[in-house]
């Protein structure tokens, strides 16, 4: 009797049927679907903050170096005048360099060296391992990317050159206010010269630093007419300007009376972007001669691109809106002679 009530009691369980599951599973998915481009999209936007905020901190740095050295900014990069420490001869800063094995002093040095800013402040979550690195990276394996040479020819680890720069670097500055280091160049009317934050016309309207352009490896930032593929040029800064002479470097262009450099052509350059964007490898950095330099800015912001000014702010902008509105500065004044920017693109006419 009592084995016939429990029978009578007990509950018939069931699992999912083969619909429920798929059903289920298809509600996840869409879910996923909704929320995961959401979550992208809230991660990229931290990282253009954070990429800011770093920029911020650079900005302060190089303000805290012009206070201590006479309003002056830093060189770009200088050829070291030994292995260590912060010491160059301004008459060794030739075409080439003359001790190679010394390696580069870079502008971020000249900041994070005196303890202004930290190292990471000059990286970027957005980009590839946090930024560039050095043209020489040094004994730090961790530094190199694969299949990277430095200037010698040598590979990971090697103890020289050894690069006085950032370990990573995200941000490249504005080569027409802090020079390239050409301050001799033989046989040229042009030199580099160093610049005081005091000249700029412009301080709120003129570009100091922005981003590296993210690509799938930094090859994007070798110079494959000077020293092949696998040799970034990570030291240099960019040069928005082009030289009327064709294929003239900027600081072998005449020192005549007419104007003689120019912002690149709005179209031609959304062209050179385009094509850019197929074939991300060959960028020139800084040469500054027939081939701009801009499309080694970054976009990897929905487009835009930090951009930090002389007057110490950032903002967000896409690379082309800045070419339109000339905020690149009116003078290359980096050079020495003539150094005003054209207005009309054309010689001799301003």
């Amino acid at each position: 009797m009592a084995s016939a009530e429990m029978s009578s009691t007990r509950v018939i369980r069931r699992g999912f049927t083969l619909i429920e599951l798929l059903v289920v599973i298809a509600i996840i998915a869409l879910l996923i679907g909704i929320l995961l481009p959401a979550i992208g999209q809230a991660r990229r936007t931290a990282w253009a903050v954070v990429a800011g905020s770093n920029a911020r901190n650079v900005l302060q740095a190089a303000a805290i170096y012009n206070t201590s050295n006479k309003e002056f900014y830093p060189p770009s990069y200088v050829y070291g005048s030994s292995r260590f420490g912060y010491d160059w001869d301004p008459n060794l800063q030739r075409t080439t360099h003359p001790t190679p094995i010394n390696g580069y002093i870079h502008w971020s040095y000249a900041l994070f060296d005196n303890g202004e800013v930290p190292e990471n402040a000059f990286e970027s979550p957005a980009v590839l391992n946090r930024g560039a690195p050095r043209t020489n990276p040094g004994p730090d394996f961790d530094l190199w990317e694969p299949g990277q040479l430095s200037d010698l020819g040598g590979g990971p680890g090697e103890d020289w050159p050894k690069d006085r720069q950032v370990g990573r670097l995200a941000f490249a500055c504005n080569g027409a206010i802090i020079p390239r280091n050409k301050f001799v160049r033989e046989g040229s009317p042009r030199q580099a010269r160093l610049v005081k934050a005091t000249e700029l016309f412009r301080p709120s309207g003129e570009i100091l630093i922005t981003e590296f352009r993210e690509t799938a490896n930094w090859r994007s930032l070798a110079d494959i007419n000077d020293g092949g593929e696998n040799v970034i040029k990570s030291h240099r800064p960019i040069t928005p300007f082009y030289g009327f002479s064709a294929g003239a470097d900027v600081y072998n262009e005449p020192n005549r009376a007419q104007v003689s450099f120019a912002y690149p052509d709005v179209e031609q350059l959304e062209g050179i972007i385009q094509t850019i964007s197929q074939d991300q490898t060959g960028l020139i950095i800084g040469r500054g001669g027939s081939n701009s330099s801009l499309e080694a800015v970054g976009r990897h912001h929905n487009g835009r691109v930090n951009f930090g000014y002389a007057d110490g702010h950032v903002a967000l902008d896409e690379m082309i809106n800045t070419i339109r509105e000339r905020k690149w500065g009116d003078r290359f004044y980096a050079i020495s002679g003539n150094n005003r920017i054209s207005r009309t693109g054309i010689p001799g006419q301003d």
